[in-house]
């Protein structure tokens, strides 16, 4: 009888305790074959390519699936990450570009994707360089630059801190954040009640709405007016977890009057979707032109249920859709083109790894936070795996290899810029603009993120709760696994095996918190865990 007791009370352990279900040296491959393909032009981050692997065994969540071309871009991301994380004598950056250019700041900073290093470096293991570079932007060299292109910084150090609490860094930067928001208010509102921006500082140059004569491309563009209202609304929340009700309920009333604005002023009644309203254009009406930034207020969750009529153009090869987009401009739309003369880096039709990334980060918000008819999980995963197909190039000898860039064809996946800037002068590449291989391995997007909190549906809240809503195609996968996921300080494994051969543990999906199994159920559900 007490063997058998021994026997029952080991296997209750054994059930409730797992180990790491996913390998790191079973993707060691990946990384081998980056560095074994790459031309490492550049090596000034603290992780040239001898040490990438010690940095992401260390650092990175795994993640493993059958879509294997989904999996590869994966690891891709995160080895083109780590060459961006650059010391300096203010402490750790993310750069855009590897070479330095000349439109950046300080040590090659550059505002412009910065919220967006925040979103992806946010799963990263090590939190002492994005206190650092927050740190930077806020009260460094970078204070200087920080309002150089939009830039989101108070939402995305929420966001941050979602996953990584830090009560301590947020009171030290709250100051700071205030003094830049009153800054962004001082620069860029005018007397109509709303923000402007350029397209270019938007990070969208050549747009088909900021070639509106007279508006020197200055717009009432969502975006910059969903960036405001999220800024203040993280200030407001970030009050209110400083003890600070004056302070909450001031900028509460600043997000309620931009996310008014957005919604009642910006949005075309007639095509149901968020326009550029052009600067100097008379009664402040609309640009015609249906550009995909206009999905950027479900980004931070602004629109009501009632617009969700807007998401009938993304799937549309009318409007958005193409084998290597979405497009940046709606493809019915005159000015639309995909050209190879002017300005290598236009926002009239290419498609941007910087604009997916904002579109798929809305899109799962959609698909989590709203009832609507016009899109579904199933297209997430479409557009995802798109996104994943396009981080490819095909050299003149044959060879194709993981790749990401600055604008693509959405039509034939060549990365446009390149092309051109390649033979820029004298049949090579020009130093003025950034010199060789300006765009290889550019840092302006996310992708990882989207796996993690879309595709996986790791939903960080402020709470001390684990939030999983995945989206995952599981009518085509009978397997898929995220560990060594740190999240609140604990370490999160998330796996379901349809069969219990994959991974040889239990069948069905489990969910694990330092090392102990928290949820199982037959298939993948929402799930709320408290830690």
């Amino acid at each position: 009888m007490r063997r058998l007791l021994s026997i029952l009370l080991l296997s209750i352990i054994v059930e409730s305790t797992y180990g790491q279900v996913l390998k790191s040296n079973d993707y060691k491959k990946y990384v081998d074959e980056f560095n074994k393909n790459d031309n490492e032009l550049y090596k000034l981050g603290d992780f040239p390519n001898e040490k990438a692997w010690g940095f992401l065994e260390k650092n990175i969540p795994l993640f493993d699936c059958p879509d294997k071309q989904l999996e590869k871009t994966y690891y891709f991301r995160w080895w083109t990450y780590r060459k961006h994380i650059r010391n300096t004598p203010e402490g750790h950056i993310i750069t855009e570009f590897l070479p330095n250019v000349n439109w950046a700041g300080k040590y090659n900073s550059i505002a412009c994707a910065a919220a967006l290093h925040f979103m992806e470096g946010r799963w990263l293991q090590e939190t002492s360089y994005f206190e650092e570079y927050a740190r930077f932007w806020l009260k460094g060299s970078g204070a200087k630059t920080a309002r150089g292109y939009s830039f989101w910084i108070a939402n995305a150090l929420e966001n941050y801190t979602n996953v990584h609490p830090n009560d301590a860094l947020l009171a030290e930067l709250f100051p700071y954040l205030e003094q830049n928001f009153s800054l962004w208010e001082k620069e860029h509102r005018d007397s109509t009640g709303f923000f402007w921006q350029t397209d270019n500082k938007d990070g969208m140059e050549i747009s088909i709405s900021g070639e509106y004569p007279g508006s020197k491309t200055k717009g009432y563009r969502a975006t910059i007016n969903s960036y405001m209202f999220a800024e203040a609304e993280a200030l407001k929340n970030l009050a209110v977890k400083l003890g600070d009700a004056e302070k909450a309920k001031y900028y509460g009333n600043k997000a309620d009057t931009i996310k008014n604005n957005v919604n009642n002023r910006l949005w075309d009644q007639q095509a149901s979707f968020y326009k550029v309203i052009p600067w100097g254009s008379k009664n402040l009406f609309f640009s015609d032109a249906i550009e995909l930034h206009g999905y950027t207020p479900w980004y931070f969750n602004i629109p009501p249920a009632n617009y969700s009529a807007a998401w009938k153009y993304l799937m549309d090869s009318k409007f958005f859709y193409a084998k290597y987009g979405p497009t940046t401009a709606a493809q019915n739309h005159p000015k639309f083109k995909i050209s190879y003369e002017g300005h290598e880096c236009q926002w009239n039709g290419p498609s941007w790894p910087f604009s997916t990334s904002i579109t798929l980060t809305a899109l799962a918000n959609v698909l989590n936070n709203y009832q609507q008819k016009y899109v579904s999980a199933g297209d997430y995963y479409k557009l995802l795996s798109n996104y994943s197909q396009s981080h490819q190039i095909t050299f003149p000898d044959g060879r194709t290899m993981p790749w990401i860039d600055e604008n693509i064809n959405p039509y034939t996946g060549d990365w446009i810029s390149r092309t051109r800037l390649k033979t820029w002068e004298n049949g090579t590449w020009s130093k003025g603009k950034g010199g060789e291989e300006r765009g290889k391995d550019y840092n302006h997007s996310t992708f990882n993120d989207l796996i993690i909190s879309g595709l996986i549906g790791v939903r960080p809240t402020s709470a001390n709760e684990l939030v999983i809503n995945p989206l995952v195609p599981i009518e085509q996968w009978d397997y898929y696994g995220l560990d060594h996921l740190s999240y609140k300080g604990k370490n999160i494994s998330i796996y379901y095996d349809k069969t219990g051969k994959h991974y040889n543990k239990k069948k069905g999906y489990v969910i694990s918190v330092d090392g102990m199994v928290v949820h199982t159920s037959k298939m993948p559900q929402n799930v709320k865990i408290k830690l």
